[in-house]
C-alpha cells in the first residue's frame, strides 16, 4: 500500500451491506491511501447494519439510494456536486436476482426476472457513469464487480451469468467512450467471496471448499484483497489501464 496515494481524490462506493461486503473491502483501501469517501445503502433496514463501518470510516456522504430509484441516484450526485464540486472514483458493487430465476435454469428465467437482475447488476451502473461522468473533469475511474460465471458456467449461478456478461461488455464500451476523458474503467472479477450477496446461490459453500482446493495458490481472496486491488486502479501506476476484467481469485480463471 502506498500511503497517500489517493490523498485529494473523492471516492463513491455504492453496495455496502455489512462488514462482509466486498464493497466494504473496497472503502477501507481506497480511504486507508488518503481518499474521501462517499458511501450510500440501499434501505433505513440497512443503515442500522452499515452504522460500525460509517463510525470507522467517518464518510463525508452517507445517503439512501436505492439504484432502481432514479430519483434517488441524481440526489446523490447532486450531493457529492454540492460539497466537493467533482469526483475522481466510483465503485459499482451491487447486483440482484430473484430467487426462483437465480435458482433455475437460464432457458426457463422469465422476462420480468431478466429485465430486473440486468437492470439493478447491469444498468445501475451504466446510470451511475452517466451520472459520475460530469463530476469526472478531470478524469477519474469507475469499477463495476463481476464474477467468472460471465466467461464460464459456472454450477448454479444461472443467470447471473449471463447478466455479468453483459456487465463485462458493457464495460468495455464504456472505457472506449469514456477514454478520451481520461475516465477508465474496469471489471473486478473476485472469485467466491461469502458474502449476503452469495449466500443466495445454491451450493456456495461447496463453490468456495473446491475452489480453495483448487486454484493454483490453493486459496480464495477476501474482502481486503478484492479492496486492495480496486485501489490500485485508481492510482496513477494504473494510469495507462482501461477496459480490463482483473481477477482476483487466487488464480481460478485460468483452469479449464
Amino acid at each position: 500500500m502506498i500511503v497517500g496515494s489517493l490523498a485529494g481524490k473523492v471516492a463513491l462506493v455504492m453496495g455496502i451491506a455489512n462488514e462482509d461486503s466486498i464493497a466494504y473491502g473496497v472503502a477501507k483501501a481506497l480511504k486507508a491511501r488518503g481518499a474521501e469517501l462517499i458511501l450510500t445503502y440501499q434501505t433505513e433496514k440497512t443503515l442500522k447494519y452499515i452504522q460500525p463501518i460509517i463510525d470507522e470510516l467517518q464518510p463525508g456522504i452517507v445517503q439512501l439510494c436505492d439504484v432502481q430509484d432514479e430519483a434517488a441516484m441524481v440526489a446523490v450526485f447532486a450531493a457529492i456536486a454540492q460539497k466537493y464540486a467533482h469526483l475522481d472514483i466510483a465503485v459499482h458493487s451491487i447486483a440482484f436476482a430473484q430467487k426462483e430465476d437465480l435458482h433455475g435454469r437460464v432457458v426457463d428465467s422469465s422476462a420480468a426476472g431478466f429485465a430486473l437482475a440486468m437492470d439493478v447488476s447491469c444498468h445501475s451502473f451504466i446510470r451511475m457513469a452517466h451520472r459520475a461522468e460530469a463530476l469526472m473533469d478531470r478524469g477519474g475511474t469507475l469499477l463495476a464487480m463481476s464474477y467468472y460465471g460471465a466467461e464460464k458456467v459456472v454450477p448454479n449461478y444461472g443467470m447471473m451469468g449471463p447478466v455479468k456478461a453483459a456487465l463485462e461488455s458493457s464495460v468495455r464500451y464504456m472505457a472506449s467512450e469514456l477514454g478520451p476523458k481520461k475516465i477508465r474503467v474496469h471489471a473486478v472479477s473476485p472469485g467466491p467471496v461469502k458474502t449476503r450477496a452469495a449466500s443466495g446461490i445454491r451450493e456456495f459453500d461447496l463453490l468456495i471448499s473446491n475452489g480453495a482446493g483448487s486454484a493454483p495458490l490453493r486459496e480464495l481472496p477476501g474482502i481486503d484483497d478484492v479492496g486492495e486491488a480496486c485501489a490500485f486502479l485508481c492510482e496513477d501506476g494504473a494510469a495507462r489501464m482501461t477496459g480490463s476484467t482483473l481477477y482476483i481469485d487466487g488464480g481460478m480463471n485460468i483452469l479449464a
